[in-house]
């Protein structure tokens, strides 16, 4: 019994299938009710029967109908349950249920919280307290003994994070909670990654853990994940890795803008046994530096995702030269290296003219955002002011020594020099060559290994002073500065104290001498978003849009904490959750994973002893139901038994009230083919009736409570505004299912987007369809204007407005534009400049009115001028909520009464607009108006 798929809840009542015998038994020497017949002795006569009597004992077959419904009771009373989970609560006392959270969870979260609530469930069953411990949430965590129900709150409260989980700092909690309560047994579900770090903390687990253990692993699932991206000369190579280096992969990564606008899909190809490959993204430059985000398609997880800010747009470097050109002898020119140092990553821009006072005006005017000098001096006092105005505006200049600049030089350096240069290593010196000795933590060389084989033979001295350690990025091994900066404005100085060729040092050989530069390349620009708006260095940049778990765009948490502008290496946590900190002006970006990335399957051998098994793919189906309904059948049938061993089915005697019966039967067996669609026409013809018997907004039901309450609350309210200002009086609102109700009934439908909700069915927008061309106007709001950038003019990049694109897609949508100033939106009942909800700033988007002309093919006409769909993300329902007494429900964003007012005017105009057509447009009339009011 145990091979086949079924359990039962309370098995030991199977036990009362015994006693099916002994009720075989009673039944059978139970006669039937006896037959009775009306009186006078003559009608008996006529009613003799041919046939043989009948029987003394109950029939064979109605016996084994009673003992079929008496079976089919006593199986349900059992719980049966079909392909029942494995699942079990290991051990005995305390459980330890540990939940992976991490950004790998994402995938499949909902079966990972699905299978902690059966396990929750059967310790509950064992009467065995609990404790939860969510692996992302960090040290800290309440790990007192719960019961079942404090456990499943804790449980829906988690979420996946958008980072990994740090398993080493879960240690000290595990062990400060064993100290008081040690536990009986564990159940750890695992996100399917493995690695050193899971390792170590599942053998931490097996050694402390005084009980069986039970690993849930989905090994089915492949994760893959993104790494910094590393731009080329023609291409920028995004680098795809996976967990599972076994058979085939394919995928696309897809670019988007930071508007969330796609620009394209680029495919990559895993061969077999590799766990990495290359997305090549072949574009022009300009498209190029337009990347804001690139995806895994399909992949929702944070892992999936890489932001580029600033530091991956391909900039363009100005080059200028004070040395002597000599073009027969090429690698003698100190541009020379610089060039072939910055071409894989910037664009090189040389100045047709060496004269300083045309070259250097020719690379501003070009949009440079570094200009690299090479021993160049002293500039001409009216190119030294050019230069200082552009680097206080945020440009970047990177000067290196030479003859000339040792011999004298500007203000446009980061330290004051001593006159002359220092050489080393010479018979005529007492120092040998220098080597590099370290590299600032504050600077952008931070972190980059100090090369063993550069060495330093001359240099230009800077004159020590209190601030010079602090402007000093690069130093040599006797403490001189190699490479020195400082903040001007907006921009940087930053001087090499070497040169550019291999005059003074073999750096320019070196692979670090390209690294430097692409460094301050990218810090270049990246320094703008540390900078505040009156020049000096932010020391702390403020989140702006973050990541979840899922690889979405929400607005910052609580936990959320400002990045550090000095730090060049931050890992992601809860404090810094990877996303874009900064401004929509300018921002930085912090991902999860980094170019050391990897990523590795989970090993079920990482945890010694453990019984290792995959989430199950099925849920389990309770039988009680089935079998309740068919011993509801027999019964049925037994009574129809019994009525007709009765006579009581003869049709010319008894027609009525056989017809009554079997009427009842086939009511009660087939109640919800019947009984429901006869409600349901009953509810439809109540529904019209209430729709047409006054005027009513509708709305659309997400089923999400909250959203429905939200929306259901601001439709009162704007209706009872609509009472206090205008001759209008609308009933109580609507709340409509598009792919059930008739929309005809309402000239406005309000439909909230929720992104979590599914997706509606073709034949549901179709119903839309035919409303908007019938004249109905659907009031689409994302909701989202939080999440989006204030000065966004389009609707893309966050989920509401995705999940709004995906509904739209299979409609002729006609071209959108907001509100232009002269629109009938804007003079409808109040004059209107924007159209604010709980939000402001985000615009109204209305139907193109000039698209609309000559057009006999879309399916949505405007009736009347009237836009057939409106689009915003401003929560108008929010801003127009009250409850019963009048009170407002929610606070608008910023809180400022006058923007709650301006709301309501914008709720008054729109249900005006649908109402009235265009009528506030018509002008004929002006000239006759402005003739009466003068008289």
């Amino acid at each position: 019994m145990s091979g086949l798929p079924f359990a039962f809840a309370y098995a030991p009542i199977l036990l009362a299938l015994l006693a099916l015998p002994l009720i075989w038994l009673l039944l059978r020497v139970t006669p039937p009710k006896p037959k009775t017949e009306s009186f006078p002795p003559t009608r008996l006569l006529l009613e003799i029967s041919r046939k043989e009597e009948q029987p003394a004992r109950t029939p064979w077959w109605l016996i084994l109908l009673r003992c079929l419904m008496a079976a089919a009771l006593i199986v349900a009373l059992a719980g049966p349950v079909y392909k029942p989970a494995t699942e079990q609560a290991p051990g005995s006392g305390p459980l330890l249920l540990v939940v992976d959270n991490g950004w790998a969870s994402a995938p499949h979260w909902e079966a990972t919280v699905e299978t902690a609530r059966r396990v929750i469930g059967l310790a509950e069953e064992d009467g065995r307290p609990m404790s939860l411990l969510a692996t992302a949430d960090g040290p800290g965590q309440e790990l007192a003994p719960a019961d079942a129900a404090e456990t499943t709150r804790r449980l829906e409260a988690l979420a996946p994070r958008p980072y990994a989980a740090s398993y080493s700092d879960l240690v000290p909690t595990i062990d400060a909670a064993i100290r008081e309560t040690p536990f009986g047994g564990l159940a750890w579900l695992s996100d399917g990654l493995g690695g050193d770090t899971n390792a170590a903390f599942g053998g931490y687990l097996a050694e402390w853990i005084d009980g069986p253990m039970v690993v849930y692993a989905d090994s089915a699932t492949e994760t893959m994940a993104l790494t910094p991206p590393i731009g080329g000369a023609d291409a920028l190579n995004v680098p795809v890795i996976r967990d599972d280096a076994g058979l085939p992969a394919a995928g696309f990564v897809r670019a988007t803008d930071i508007k969330g606008r796609s620009i394209g899909d680029f495919p990559f190809d895993f061969p077999s046994g590799e766990a990495s490959t290359e997305a090549r993204i072949d574009l022009p430059v300009e498209l190029r530096n337009d990347i804001a985000r690139l995806d895994i398609v399909g992949a929702e997880t944070a892992g999936a995702v890489q932001l580029l800010d600033e530091r991956w747009r391909r900039r363009r470097v100005g080059l200028l030269s004070g040395a002597a050109a000599d073009a027969a002898q090429p690698l003698l020119s100190p541009l020379y290296y610089i060039a072939r140092a910055v071409q894989p990553f910037a664009d090189v821009q040389e100045p047709r003219d060496a004269n300083a006072t045309v070259a250097v005006p020719e690379l501003i005017e070009a949009g440079a955002s570094v200009i690299v000098m090479a021993d160049i001096g002293t500039l001409p006092a009216d190119v030294e002011t050019a230069v200082a105005d552009w680097v206080a505006e945020g440009g970047t200049l990177v000067r290196f020594a030479g003859p000339h600049l040792s011999a004298a030089t500007d203000s446009l350096i980061p330290a004051r020099l001593r006159q002359g240069d220092r050489a080393l290593g010479g018979s005529l010196t007492w120092q040998e060559e220098q080597p590099l000795a370290s590299f600032s933590e504050t600077s952008p060389f931070a972190g980059m290994t100090v090369p063993e084989d550069v060495l330093i033979k001359r240099q230009v001295l800077a004159e020590p002073d209190g601030d010079l350690t602090e402007r000093t990025w690069a130093a040599l091994d006797d403490g001189t500065p190699l490479v020195t900066a400082a903040q001007s404005g907006r921009g940087w100085l930053v001087l090499f104290h070497v040169t550019a060729d291999t005059s003074w040092s073999n750096l320019p050989l070196s692979g670090a001498f390209v690294e430097m530069l692409r460094r301050v390349v990218a810090f270049s620009s990246a320094a703008r978003t540390q900078t505040s708006a009156d020049g000096q260095s932010a020391a702390t940049i403020a989140p702006y849009r973050l990541l979840d778990g899922y690889g979405r765009f929400v607005p910052p948490g609580a936990e959320a904490r400002p990045l550090p502008a000095s730090a060049t290496t931050i890992v992601p946590g809860p404090q810094h959750p990877p996303g874009l900190y900064g401004t929509e002006e300018g921002f930085r970006s912090l991902n999860l994973l980094d170019e050391t990335a990897t990523l590795a399957r989970f090993d079920p051998a990482s945890v010694p002893d453990a019984t290792v098994q995959p989430y199950p793919s099925e849920a389990p189906t309770d039988l009680r139901p089935w079998l309740l309904a068919a011993a509801l059948a027999l019964f049925l049938l037994d009574a129809l038994a019994v009525l007709w061993l009765n006579g009581m089915l003869n049709l010319r005697r008894r027609g009525p009230a056989v017809a009554a019966m079997l009427a009842i039967g086939f009511v009660v067996v087939a109640a919800a083919s019947t009984v429901g669609p006869a409600v349901a026409d009953e509810a439809s013809d109540q529904f019209a009736i209430d729709a047409v018997s006054e005027t009513r907004l509708a709305y659309v039901i997400t089923g999400n409570g909250e959203i429905d309450a939200a929306s259901e609350a601001g439709l009162s309210g704007l209706s009872r505004v609509l009472a206090e200002r205008s001759a209008l009086e609308p009933g109580s609102p609507v709340g409509v299912d598009p792919g059930r109700d008739e929309l005809t009934f309402f000239p406005l439908l309000y439909w909230p987007i929720d992104p979590d909700s599914d997706l509606p069915t073709s034949a549901t927008m179709a119903r839309v369809d035919a409303y908007m061309r019938q004249g109905g106007t659907v009031l689409f709001d994302t909701r989202d204007q939080l999440e989006r950038s204030s000065n966004l003019n389009t609707f893309s990049g966050t989920p509401a407005v995705e999940r709004l694109r995906d509904m739209l897609a299979n409609l002729d949508v006609p071209p959108l534009e907001p509100v232009p100033v002269d629109h009938v939106l804007t003079k409808a009942f109040y004059l209107l400049n924007d159209f604010p909800g709980r939000y402001s700033g985000g615009p109204l988007w209305v139907e193109a009115v000039e698209a609309n002309q000559g057009r006999s093919d879309r399916p949505a006409q405007p009736g009347d001028g009237v836009s057939s769909i409106l689009i915003t993300g401003n929560d108008l329902a929010a801003a127009w909520a009250m409850n019963a007494a009048g009170d407002l429900l929610y606070a608008t964003i910023p809180s400022d009464p006058l923007q709650r007012e301006m709301a309501f005017r914008t709720g008054v105009n729109i249900v005006m607009y649908t109402l009235t057509g265009n009528y506030k447009a018509d002008q004929v009339h002006v000239p006759a108006l402005l003739e009466r009011l003068g008289q």
